[in-house]
């Protein structure tokens, strides 16, 4: 009997697979790294033989911990990296080259080209991102280049794909099982090629990015059956693959965040903020990224998306920079040894600094020291940094959800559009990331062309959308004391899981819908358990105080070419609509 749903959730560094059970619960789990290269200075590939590999020996070693065999496997659901580009050959199943991860840098120089000759407005009207080598349309570009290969692609003799992608061609057998080459919703709004509002490949986007139609794959919902296993050695053939998001798409799912408003934090290196808009596509006026939560059936729910550089690898520098620890772990009790920071604040700009204010040049702060400061003050400080700057995400998305534009009011022209939050944005993200080290045509359409599958570009809700609370996962969603100063500052109830591995379980969940194990979404949300909640319980008046402390130092820490720029430019889009 099949009883049980398969996790792949393919990352950056690893794989992780888990088998879950129907209740709920996590049978088995394991993990197994993955390879990373770095032929040159701020290039960062993945082997996708090694991809393979590693997705094959997690598969067998879940399996193996929870005691079950393949054949009770009922449906599969993947997760993964988002943006990776993979470019194979469709006969034989072979990679031309390395798949060119996320965090490489070597088309920074076509992004600055292109964002010089005006493109940056349109291309951000069209997909909801900035143009900048962290998506995937000028990587795969490149890799068109390098091997001569354009007129290939055209005819449809090579194949795309993020990590989606290939692992689907791959688990369904490739050309020789009659693998479909497919592209989930979430994974296509990721690559600077879908439009938005159409959710389709967009012909003009296309000619910009030198990318021909044939060599795309075909769009797909998050939800539904696109293929089944055929030759992957854990399995036996025919288990269907059911439901796929990318990364945080996945993580928003896995924290049944399916209402307009709901918003969920994944504490890692950084912090990624993303919140559900529901049917609505909105244009943030504060340099946050549009994009698709998913697609369930023909309904579509878009989102924001707003991260920080920098959150867990604050308490990383505490660590290895300062010496004040010896493991993360050890964080909260060395804050919890003093009562307050007591007037300590510390900036963690080690990367520039990410949404809302878009500063690549910005530089860490610490301040507020007197001869009383100590390891816990500063310890104290770095936990209400990472706390703060997710406020500052929280008030931006406010923002724009408040008092969004309407989708029906002429766009500017390029010369119009505010280019210090738009080329600050930009160049805040590469920064940042240099620092981190079968039926395509169907698909294409003109950019007005709309699907009957897309969601709505209206931008006057009937009822205005609020973010009343936040999930969160991630190692440093553990820490009690961050996450009830979290709720202080962001004045909004604070919701831990049980299980923090969010991803792997949305994607669970997602096949679960797929295979019609779940009726709906909210018979899904049976598998998500939030017992540890954290209410505000700071005053208003000290709220107003700690915000102004921080938007204080925050000022200390921008450089002078966007100290001014971005608010300047933010009081001509509001004044003029933007963009």
């Amino acid at each position: 009997m099949n009883r049980y749903l398969l996790s792949i959730d393919q990352g950056t560094t690893g794989s992780t697979a888990l088998v879950m059970g129907m209740d709920g619960r996590t049978l088995g789990r394991e993990s197994h790294e993955l390879p990373q290269h770095f032929p040159k200075a701020a290039w960062v590939e993945h082997d996708p033989m090694e991809i393979q590999e590693s997705v094959t020996r997690s598969v067998s070693g879940a399996l193996r911990a929870a005691g079950v065999s393949g054949s009770e496997i009922l449906a599969i659901g993947i997760t993964n990296q988002r943006e990776t580009t993979l470019l194979w050959d469709k006969l034989s199943g072979r990679p031309i080259d390395r798949a060119i991860v996320w965090q490489d840098r070597r088309t920074t120089e076509v992004c600055r080209r292109l964002q010089s000759e005006g493109h940056e407005a349109q291309v951000r009207e069209r997909t909801g991102l900035v143009l900048d080598p962290y998506f995937s349309a000028t990587k795969l570009a490149w890799l068109l280049d390098e091997h001569e290969a354009h007129e290939r692609a055209a005819r449809g003799e090579l194949a795309f794909g993020t990590v989606d992608s290939f692992l689907v061609w791959w688990l369904a057998g490739g050309a020789a099982a009659g693998a479909p080459h497919v592209i989930e919703v979430t994974n296509a709004s990721r690559t600077s090629l879908m439009h938005l509002d159409t959710l389709r490949w967009d012909p003009w986007l296309c000619e910009l990015f030198r990318v021909p139609a044939g060599v795309l794959p075909r769009i797909v919902p998050s939800t539904g059956v696109v293929a089944r296993t055929s030759g992957f050695a854990p399995l036996p053939d025919g288990v269907p693959i059911a439901g796929i998001a990318g990364d945080q798409q996945a993580a928003l799912f896995g924290q049944a965040c399916f209402d307009p408003g709901d918003a969920k934090c994944t504490y890692g290196t950084g912090a990624f903020l993303v919140v559900n808009t529901g049917r609505e596509r909105f244009r943030s006026r504060n340099g946050l990224l549009g994009t698709v939560a998913w697609q369930v059936g023909s309904e579509v729910a878009y989102a924001l998306e707003g991260s920080c550089f920098i959150a867990g690898a604050a308490v990383q520098w505490l660590r290895d920079g300062l010496g004040l620890i010896r493991s993360s772990g050890e964080i909260e009790a060395l804050a919890r040894s003093v009562p307050s920071s007591d007037g300590v604040v510390f900036v963690p700009a080690l990367s520039g600094l990410g949404a809302p204010h878009w500063d690549p040049d910005a530089r860490g702060l610490l301040c507020g020291l007197t001869r009383g400061s100590s390891a816990g003050h500063i310890a104290r400080a770095t936990l209400e940094a990472i706390a703060f700057q997710v406020a500052d995400l929280v008030a931006a998305m406010g923002d724009d959800l408040r008092a969004p534009l309407d989708a029906s009011l002429p766009q500017p022209a390029a010369g119009a559009l505010s280019q210090a939050v738009s080329q600050a944005a930009s160049q805040a993200v590469s920064q940042a990331m240099s620092q981190a080290v079968s039926q395509p045509a169907a698909d294409v359409e003109e950019g007005g062309s709309a699907s009957p599958l897309a969601g709505r570009s209206s931008n006057n809700p009937a009822e205005p959308i609020q973010i009343r609370c936040i999930r969160v996962d991630g190692g440093a969603a553990q820490n009690n004391l961050l996450m009830q100063f979290q709720s202080d500052v962001s004045d909004v109830k604070i919701e831990r899981p049980l299980d923090i591995e969010s991803t792997a379980r949305g994607a669970a969940m997602l096949a679960g819908v797929g295979a019609g194990v779940f009726s709906s979404l909210k018979d899904a949300a049976r598998f998500v358990e939030h017992p540890q909640q954290f209410l505000p319980q700071m005053t208003a008046t000290e709220r107003r105080e700690r915000l102004s402390s921080w938007q204080a130092a925050v000022n200390r820490t921008r450089s002078r070419a966007t100290s001014g720029g971005a608010a300047q430019a933010r009081g001509v889009e509001e004044g003029g609509h933007g963009h």
